[in-house]
């Protein structure tokens, strides 16, 4: 029960986190543009693109249309994560890669639980439980 809590918690976080940001992109572009400009990306091609990410990612994870599409959607997700926070790293502004870090938890926790809480499995899911439990 615990790990339900933990799985649809976790992905509820993750989502918001997701959307929030997507909106932000939208809402306050030139502010997004500098800072991405800041980041040493080309913030004019860049822009859309993650918008669109960022709102398809969580919903292919929330509604589970598909298990490989959610699988790749994770995938996309933590290699989205980690690219942002080993930039904000990579300018030394260790505080930009906060919200990173948190969505790389928060992705772990719910990727790690998803089998458990969903009626179907992922293949990939269940090798991390067995690697988990197996010391």
């Amino acid at each position: 029960m615990v790990t339900h809590y933990a799985y649809w918690i976790s992905t509820a976080l993750l989502a918001l986190l997701y959307l929030s940001s997507a909106t932000l992109y939208v809402v306050k572009k030139d502010w997004v543009r500098q800072a991405l400009a800041d980041l040493n990306y080309a913030a004019p091609y860049l822009v859309p693109l993650m918008v669109v990410v960022k709102v398809l990612g969580p919903l292919a994870i929330l509604s589970r249309v598909s298990v490989p599409l959610s699988d790749l959607a994770y995938a996309g997700t933590f290699f989205q994560l980690l690219l942002s926070a080993s930039a904000h790293l990579g300018v030394r502004k260790p505080k930009g890669a906060l919200a990173a870090v948190l969505g790389l938890v928060l992705l772990v926790v719910s990727f790690t639980t998803q089998n458990i809480a969903r009626d179907t499995a992922s293949p990939y899911g269940a090798v991390v439980a067995t690697q988990q439990s197996n010391p």
